[in-house]
């Protein structure tokens, strides 16, 4: 009996001294293949790296320290499935792939190793980018065909596209826009052309796989990341020749209005980050419906104080009112990108309580 009480009790010392598995972010990974390679076969893999990479890379697996064994194991294991998958796909194609990683790993594994790897291939198109400025982008691109801006736009951050498209001419903000929407998958012929007219502006990579750009859903992002009055122009501009593309891009968005769609619970999360002087410039220029989802969900004397605010706030720009619903709004995107939050998009989630 004492003997199995000693037993417990060292079991449960070992329990509460194991350390907790530490996460491990991609250049953290990609140092474990390497440690876990050996020196040989890790140099074999320097050959086709960037130099930068190889430094980025060296400095990582000097910073690693130990890795279990079954964290060595899960790390190992994803960079064969990411292998697999990118094998699949360039000898395949995407839906040949699909079908390959479905009967390996089932659908939902599937789907997250192609997300993972399409956006990878995607990248070394135009990756050269990467490093550009907004500034820099907006010198090469804005004497460019509408088309040719969409695709190129297609290539870098949401944000730094919504930078450039935000410093266009209003009419091709307008056809920008609607190219990237319409953008569903680019050949590497026509990619080939497009980074062929521009070789002197940019360095070009080129890719031998059909890579998903573009879209409904990246424009909403790149619409997600514009000042209001750029939105404003562009689906006013939209909504005159294509009310439809308008209304989709609309649903999968998020702006201030859409409040109302939001869970008490969200709205009580997100409200606690937001600066009082940026909800009563908010209110300003708010329906009566995003008001009251705010004030029910608020403390009675924060309410209060709001409502106290916003009857001695006069003569506001309305420049000003945007501008704290749009940091209100960035607010709400950053928590749920943290999954504090949840945002209803499209009847794209169902929730359960």
């Amino acid at each position: 009996m004492a003997e199995a009480a000693a037993a417990a009790s060292t079991a449960s010392a070992a329990k509460e001294n194991k350390k907790p598995k530490v996460e491990l972010t991609s250049p953290q990974k990609a140092a474990a293949v390497i440690v876990a390679l050996g020196a040989d076969k890790a140099s074999l893999l320097y050959k086709y790296m960037e130099p930068e990479d190889v430094e980025m890379l060296t400095l990582e697996v000097a910073r690693l320290g130990f890795l279990d064994s079954e964290q060595t194991e899960e790390v190992l294991n994803e960079f064969y499935q990411v292998c697999l998958t990118n094998k699949a796909v360039t000898e395949g194609g995407l839906e040949y792939a699909r079908t390959v990683l479905e009967k390996a790993y089932g659908e939902q594994a599937a789907s997250d190793l192609l997300s993972k790897v399409t956006k990878s291939l995607k990248n070394r198109d135009f990756a050269f980018m990467d490093k550009a400025d907004v500034k820099s982008l907006l010198s090469a691109l804005q004497n460019e065909r509408p088309q040719t801006i969409a695709l190129v736009l297609s290539y870098v951050d949401a944000d730094k596209a919504a930078g450039v498209v935000s410093q266009l001419d209003e009419r091709k903000q307008i056809q920008v826009v609607e190219s990237i929407a319409k953008i569903d998958s680019v050949s590497p012929m026509a990619i080939k052309i497009v980074q062929d007219e521009m070789q002197h502006k940019f360095s070009s990579i080129m890719t031998s796989t059909n890579i998903k750009v573009g879209g409904i859903d990246y424009v909403a992002d790149v619409m997600n990341n514009l000042d209001r009055t750029s939105e404003k122009n562009i689906f006013d501009g939209l909504s005159d020749h294509d009310q439809e593309l308008a209304d989709e891009i609309r649903k999968r968005m998020f702006v201030f209005e859409d409040i109302v769609t939001m869970d008490d619970r969200s709205v009580q999360r997100f409200v606690r980050d937001c600066d009082p002087r940026d909800l009563v410039l908010s209110l300003k220029a708010a329906n009566s419906e995003v008001a009251n989802k705010l004030f029910s969900n608020m403390s009675s004397r924060m309410a209060q104080n709001i409502k106290d605010d916003l009857e001695i706030t006069s003569n506001v720009r309305m420049k000003d009112v945007e501008e704290a619903q749009q940091r209100i709004v960035g607010i709400i995107r950053g928590l749920e990108e943290k999954g504090e939050i949840i945002i209803l998009k499209a009847g794209k989630d169902d929730i359960i309580a």
